[in-house]
């Protein structure tokens, strides 16, 4: 049996369009996959719900000229994600939500965008795999200087639930369902609509603002014949439209509103949603009002950049390509032969600096100029505010004095450290603390820094694995002794016997 070529065009490029839908999915689903790599137990959270609320917060932010700040985002998105697991810390919430967002942006990735394979037919009936390039959130320049985040088609079709469609047609489809919904009294279901029908909105403000971005880099980009005055007449009548019906809207709003029965079950709710709601369409109302200004802006900045891109002088010469012009051709060449041009070109392409040329009448002026006065020992040092540093010593200098004599031993008779504490208690309770101090000290006499110093006699301490038998300290019985220093030259010193 022979397999048959697919020629339903139609129902091909219906498949397509699915599969499209589907892969501006995959990163929020890919996102409760990767929570697994995140140092800690983050399982607890619905990583793709908080990316449908970061794109949700993105959109709703967006402004016809500006974008969504990126801190402000992370802030309102905390509380949604503290809402899933309220008893973990606020620094992991916090981390959860910038997670979230950065990954949107897919910050890892060089263009920042994603990539899904899908297949179709070609004319032939053979399979053709393509790939499609998409991005959720995008950061561009923002007009005070900073960057800003603004979402894509896709991003919003993600949040609508739908494919890839018109803008113009979705609009009036979201507004007419919008209207039937609210004269129904189903407010539950016409805030759903209203929801989508803003995000239509802000996508439709989109498409223009891209449209005038491409007139600005070229103005030969754009089919400013055809296919954008079409496009502007066709946006005005869609918005003369979306007026009458969201006045007529609104007003179903209100009148259902007033209507409701204050004392059936669901009054306070049925007044709640009619509040949101009458947010919403007067927020679509400003939408349109700024997307009407902006295309009757638009016929007067094309012919701004036409004539800024038409007649604009020429450059003067040619810039230089320096990957296909020096570094290609050079790269094959002998290392001899590549540094001969390499040198002529950064001889000659560094520009030309010109010798300062000493005029006579600014060296007249400096020579008559007299010199400015100075202080001779420059400016007053200011007073410093000294503060007295608190005597926090233990010890006195009459126990040092005491410590001293009596570890003044003479070098041919070494005593005990019991020995030397036990007459130490006699005269003071503290001084036996600092001739253990010092004898311990004494256990590694630095005779270096005698020699240096020209100290003729060094204390020194030798352990003999002799016990301490002492009622205020434990350990070895050191033996104490004093040693004469050769400064003649020999560089060991005496030890006692």
């Amino acid at each position: 049996m022979t397999a048959h070529p697919v020629t339903d065009s139609a129902a091909d490029e219906g498949l397509a369009r699915r599969l499209r839908a589907l892969a501006c999915t995959a990163p929020l689903h890919d996102l409760d996959v990767r929570k697994a790599n995140l140092a800690g137990e983050y399982g607890t959270y619905s990583m793709a719900e908080v990316a449908l609320s970061a794109i949700d917060l993105v959109t709703l932010a967006m402004d016809f000229d500006t974008g969504a700040d990126h801190d402000h985002v992370v802030a309102r998105l905390v509380p949604r994600v503290a809402a899933q697991a309220p008893h973990r810390p606020a620094a992991e919430h916090h981390r959860v939500a910038r997670w979230v967002l950065e990954n949107l942006i897919n910050v890892g990735s060089v263009d920042r965008g994603f990539r899904a394979v899908y297949g179709t037919f070609g004319a032939d009936g053979a399979y053709v795999r393509r790939d499609y390039d998409f991005k959720l959130i995008e950061e561009l320049p923002d007009p005070a200087g900073g960057v800003c985040l603004r979402t894509t088609d896709e991003a919003v079709n993600v949040l609508v639930g739908a494919l890839d469609t018109d803008v113009t047609s979705a609009q009036i489809a979201a507004e007419v369902k919008l209207e039937v919904l609210i004269s129904r009294g189903r407010l539950a279901d016409a805030q759903l609509a209203a929801e989508q029908a803003r995000y239509r909105t802000v996508q439709y403000a989109e498409t223009l603002r891209r449209t005038l971005e491409a007139t600005r880099r070229n103005v030969r980009a754009v089919d400013w014949l055809n296919t954008v005055p079409d496009m502007i007449a066709e946006a005005l009548d869609h918005i003369a439209d979306r007026y009458r019906h969201e006045n007529a809207i609104l007003t179903n709003i209100r009148r259902a509103r007033d209507e409701a029965d204050p004392a059936g079950p669901r009054a306070g709710e049925h007044k709640l949603r009619a509040a949101e709601l009458v947010d919403i369409v007067k927020d679509c109302i400003r939408r349109h009002t700024q997307l009407q200004s902006r295309l009757l802006e638009a016929g007067p900045l094309f012919r701004a950049e036409q004539d800024r891109q038409e007649f604009a002088p020429p450059s003067a010469r040619a810039g230089l390509d320096l990957h296909g012009q020096l570094l290609a051709p050079l790269l094959p060449e002998p290392l001899e032969r590549a540094c001969r041009v390499t040198d002529a070109y950064f001889a000659r392409g560094t520009g030309p600096r010109p010798p300062g040329v000493v005029r006579l009448g600014d060296l007249t002026e400096l020579l008559l100029t007299p010199t400015a006065p100075r202080e001779h020992l420059g400016v007053e040092m200011p007073e410093p505010d000294l503060v007295a540093t608190p005597d926090d010593s233990r010890f006195s200098p009459g126990q040092l004095a005491a410590a001293k004599e009596l570890l003044d031993l003479p070098p041919d008779a070494p005593r005990r450290l019991s020995g030397l504490l036990a007459e130490a208690r006699r005269s003071d309770d503290d001084l036996p603390y600092l001739v253990a101090l010092m004898a311990v000290h004494a256990a590694s006499p630095p005779v270096g820094t005698a020699y240096r110093q020209g100290d003729e006699r060094l204390l020194f301490a030798v352990d003999d694995g002799t016990e301490l038998d002492d009622p205020g300290f434990g350990g070895a019985d050191l033996i104490v002794g004093t040693a004469l220093l050769d400064l003649a030259g020999s560089g060991q010193p005496e030890s006692a016997p």
